[in-house]
């Protein structure tokens, strides 16, 4: 009997063999959906983790995904360029991240009008074309912003606003969303605004120069990761620790820790991994003909994270996403 199996085995491991090499051929020649990042940056933390999300989904979905990005987050110019290399490259679909709401939007309706489906993650484009997108409200993320200045202080607020994009739609509705609730509050008034280059160095002098300049500003408010970690560097060379609320958008281990020593009362947390990781799942679902299956805007969450909520568990899942 065992002379017999042992006979047997070759045979059965041909046949197996067989299958596997039909298999891998199978495998081999299936067709692998080409999809395209063009994000603003692929230095900051903020954009480590939406990178995450997406190469998570283009893994689950087998697709073949690249990621472009400019050398800083002001150059739209620079973005306008990859998605046309990403046309040229044969990408089928584009998830796209707008420096700019109105310069970026010629190369999308270029891009779209090739053939390329185009889905919109974190900041949007001036463009029908998009045919879905996935991101925080970022207007209510600023009126989040100012209630947790609101509801941390007592007295008349003077209020500080440091934004980082110009034309960004996401600089701009989280500013809106905090000065009208600040408005409404009728105890605080924004005594001044300052644009600046989207970097931690340049946030920190003119952070520092708002200071010098208003030194009544008793509310700071950063709108993003890199004017916060600069807005963070100047409250703590001014030693305003202690007399004055600052709220940080997104978290790095500079604002994190910021957060636990007291220089930082309040930050704005993004579900960052989500957006990446929904955008690719969405442009897959989209190219596999499954377009009722996307919704055409997806709200991401956004968390308000203090020093009395910061180890609750659902908290550490949002400032250490890649937990």
């Amino acid at each position: 009997m065992i002379k017999r199996i042992k006979m047997l085995l070759p045979a059965v491991l041909a046949v197996l063999l067989l299958a596997g090499c039909n298999v891998q051929s199978a495998a081999a020649t299936t067709a692998r959906y080409r999809v395209t990042v063009v994000a603003k940056s692929r230095e900051s933390e903020f954009w480590k983790a939406v990178l995450s999300g997406a190469e998570a989904a283009a893994t689950e979905y087998n697709m073949q995904l690249t990621v472009l990005a400019p050398d800083n987050e002001e150059n739209y110019d620079a973005q306008n360029q990859l998605i046309e290399k990403a046309v040229e490259d044969g990408a089928q679909a584009i998830v796209f991240s707008a420096i700019d709401y109105e310069a970026n939007a010629e190369a999308i309706d270029a891009a779209a009008a090739a053939g390329v489906t185009i889905v919109g993650i974190d900041s949007a484009v001036h463009s029908d074309q998009v045919a879905a997108y996935i991101g925080s409200d970022n207007y209510g993320a600023g009126r989040l912003a100012a209630r947790s200045a609101l509801e941390g202080t007592e007295g008349k607020l003077c209020v500080g606003l440091i934004n980082y994009e110009v034309n960004g739609a996401n600089g701009r509705d989280r500013e809106q969303g905090a000065r009208d609730t600040f408005a409404d509050s009728g105890r605080a008034e924004v005594v001044t605004s300052m644009q600046t280059h989207p970097n931690a160095a340049s946030a920190h002098s003119d952070a520092l120069r708002m200071l010098q300049q208003h030194p009544e500003i008793n509310v700071l408010v950063a709108f993003n990761e890199a004017t916060a970690v600069g807005a963070v560097q100047a409250v703590q060379e001014m030693e305003r620790v202690d007399d004055l609320w600052l709220v940080a958008f997104d978290s790095n281990v500079q604002t994190i820790d910021a957060l636990q020593s007291g220089a930082v009362d309040a930050l704005i947390v993004q579900n960052t991994y989500s957006m990446g990781y929904f955008g690719v799942e969405s442009a897959y679902r989209l190219l596999a003909g499954q377009d009722g299956s996307v919704e055409k805007s997806n709200i991401t969450a956004v968390r308000v994270i203090t020093r009395d909520n910061m180890f609750a568990i659902d908290k550490q899942k949002a400032l250490f996403p890649f937990g």
